[in-house]
């Protein structure tokens, strides 16, 4: 969006109408906008109320001090510095740009009057008090002004105007704010989904709430096959452990069977030979049953801790179903998985 400043240009006028004009040409190659006291001819309290506002309505002030002190108000204070001192009241950023020697000034440009001559060096103490710059010719001026007020702005960035058909609308206004609370709570939404469970599945078995699988043996010899049937009994905390690291980016159904088994095959591989041992047979098939396996899908899934993939370009013989960790399943796998350092004693 382009966007322009307004800036106060303060000082004295007969004497310094060239550098005037030089920060006015400077002003208008930064864009910015110039207000003056050459906008106000007259000067009494309804114009005073006018440059006030005026003030108010700027972005920056500048205050250009040379060798005279300027015409007084009621409270024999210049009106220079009266404008001075409002716009350090309201808390406008402030440059002052005094004359490096104010003893090279012609003597139609200084001021004569001892008494205004003593306000004047005590406006310049009170103007030193704030960022200060300094100049020496009318050119050279406008040169100062204009790296200076480059460096304000970046320095203390203000308003500034902008083309009404910039400006969004009302109505647009108001959605992009509606936009952005929904953003916001979506946010944290997702940020509790990392750490929390799904509303509801407290009802659920979980963690370390047992569930019975069953799963069958085929063994043979040479002359017949038979089945034998096991249960085997484990928590939800260890099936899932034993599944999570196989769907930190995303899991067939088939692989994920197999992990299943062979963690099943190596908890109760004694049993099983124990079983067969006297039948001289050879072990040739061994699956957990299909409902089961399906149980253990609905189970994670209900509670939050899978999710199914989505679909990704996969070549068109791959007919499987996929899985992955949700955000929350993240955090829980790395709860059983991760290894803790010990906790040291004594």
């Amino acid at each position: 969006m382009d966007k322009r400043y307004q800036v106060f240009v303060s000082s004295t006028y007969e004497d310094l109408q060239p550098e005037r004009q030089e920060v006015m040409h400077a002003l208008l190659e930064l864009d910015c906008i110039p207000a003056g006291m050459e906008l106000f001819p007259a000067a009494n309290d309804d114009q005073w109320t006018l440059i006030q506002k005026v003030i108010d309505d700027c972005d920056y002030y500048i205050v250009i001090i040379g060798g005279r002190y300027g015409s007084v108000g009621t409270d024999e204070i210049s009106y220079t510095e009266m404008e001075y001192r409002y716009a350090s009241e309201i808390g406008k950023p402030i440059i002052a740009f005094l004359h490096k020697d104010p003893g090279e000034l012609p003597a139609n440009k200084t001021e004569r009057n001892e008494e205004r001559r003593k306000k004047l060096d005590e406006f310049k103490e009170l103007a030193q008090k704030k960022m200060c710059k300094y100049w020496t010719s009318p050119d050279n001026l406008g040169s100062v002004v204009s790296r200076s007020l480059v460096q304000l702005i970046k320095s203390t960035p203000a308003i500034g105007w902008v083309k009404a058909d910039q400006m969004a609308s009302e109505e647009a206004t108001k959605e992009i704010l509606r936009l952005r609370q929904q953003i916001d709570s979506l946010k944290k939404e997702i940020e509790n989904a990392r750490i929390t469970a799904p509303k509801g599945s407290e009802l659920l078995a979980q963690g370390d709430d047992e569930f019975k699988t069953h799963f069958a043996i085929r063994y043979g010899n040479a002359s017949k096959d038979e089945t034998v049937k096991i249960d085997f009994v484990t928590t939800w905390n260890n099936i899932f452990s034993v599944l999570a690291p196989n769907l930190i980016h995303e899991c067939s159904e088939g692989v994920m069977l197999t992990s299943l088994e062979k963690y099943i095959w190596t908890e109760t591989e004694g049993r099983v030979e124990k079983k067969i041992a006297t039948t001289g047979s050879n072990i040739r098939w061994f699956y957990i049953e299909d409902d089961d396996f399906q149980t253990i899908k609905v189970q994670l899934r209900a509670l939050g801790l899978i999710t199914m993939s989505q679909k990704r370009q996969r070549s068109v013989k791959d007919t499987d179903t996929y899985w992955t960790l949700t955000p929350y399943g993240d955090e829980v796998m790395n709860s059983l998985r991760a290894i803790r350092r010990p906790i040291k004693t004594g």
